[in-house]
């Protein structure tokens, strides 16, 4: 797989399509010209709808709304994880519900950490479109002065675009479970250390994570204000993490398949390339009780 590399692009750059990560300024200029669709995906893991309440109390103009469990995932099956991938056809239907073409940049935020949008824009990714995640989510935007709306949101659709998804940016159970014993892959998981470890667990039914896994948790990845660290940063820690080895042998897991996209998208911003997502995830692995679960920290 060719790596694709991605960079911070301040407030004024001509091409979008090398944009991977807005402030919110940049932001707003992007509204002012018509350039972007802008999509809300704030989820409560507690609360399935309370980010759509959420949403519909206050959100940045314009913006539209993600629910995780209805728009950037397909319905939950015996066999697949928590938030198994939509196909193209649904995920485009949803995209011209928006609003979005294929000339306007798609821009998601959320909260503020982008745990949950880091999936939008893999998503994107995934069927061959570029988008840009908002650095620091909804906080930064507050935190900047900019108002919110609560008004109705009226969005004219537009036609469905026709998306191919990209299969060798996804790793399936089976292809994973080849391989396990070969370690020709290196699974990284951006659970916590708590979950990863098998400590505790509230969303899944097992604790614990793929033998040979290796954990570099998602919060790691934001400054203490909830921007993303430097490229520079980023770029330290992962490789202190993964070693000299080949990064496009990097296969992303979580719980799900979301919060495993901030760790990807946080690899592009710290130019190590577009790597692999594991869609199932630790929800899907733990299916199959034959499937082997290790516990602790160590390798």
């Amino acid at each position: 797989m060719r790596p694709v590399t991605g960079r911070v692009i301040q407030d004024r750059v001509p091409d979008m399509k090398n944009e991977i990560l807005v402030s919110p300024a940049r932001l707003e200029e992007l509204m002012q010209s018509r350039q972007c669709t802008l999509i809300d995906c704030r989820y409560d893991f507690s609360n399935a709808q309370g980010g759509r309440a959420a949403w519909r109390a206050g959100h940045i103009p314009g913006a539209g709304y993600a629910h995780l469990d209805d728009d950037l995932a397909a319905p939950v099956e015996a066999h697949t994880g928590r938030h198994p991938l939509p196909d193209a056809n649904r995920f485009a239907a949803f995209l011209a519900s928006a609003g979005w073409s294929k000339n306007r940049l798609l821009v998601a935020y959320d909260d503020g950490s982008n745990a949950i949008s880091a999936r939008l824009w893999w998503m994107m990714r995934y069927f061959g479109q570029s988008a840009a995640l908002l650095d620091g989510g909804l906080a930064a935007w507050i935190e900047s002065g900019r108002p919110l709306e609560s008004a109705a949101l009226e969005v004219k659709p537009s036609s469905p675009e026709f998306l191919e998804a990209d299969p060798r940016l996804t790793v399936s159970t089976a292809a994973l479970y080849e391989q396990l014993e070969s370690g020709e892959w290196v699974v990284l998981d951006a659970r916590s250390p708590e979950r990863f470890s098998g400590q505790a667990e509230h969303l899944d039914t097992k604790a614990g994570h793929i033998p040979g896994a290796l954990n570099r948790p998602f919060a790691e990845n934001l400054d203490a204000s909830g921007r993303f660290r430097s490229p520079e940063r980023l770029r330290a820690e992962f490789q202190a993490v993964l070693g000299a080895g080949d990064t496009g042998k990097v296969v992303h897991s979580c719980g799900s398949g979301v919060t495993a996209c901030h760790n990807l998208f946080a690899m592009e911003l710290a130019g190590l390339g577009l790597t692999r997502l594991y869609p199932g995830s630790w929800s899907e692995w733990i299916r199959d009780p034959g499937r082997p679960i290790k516990t602790g920290m160590a390798p």
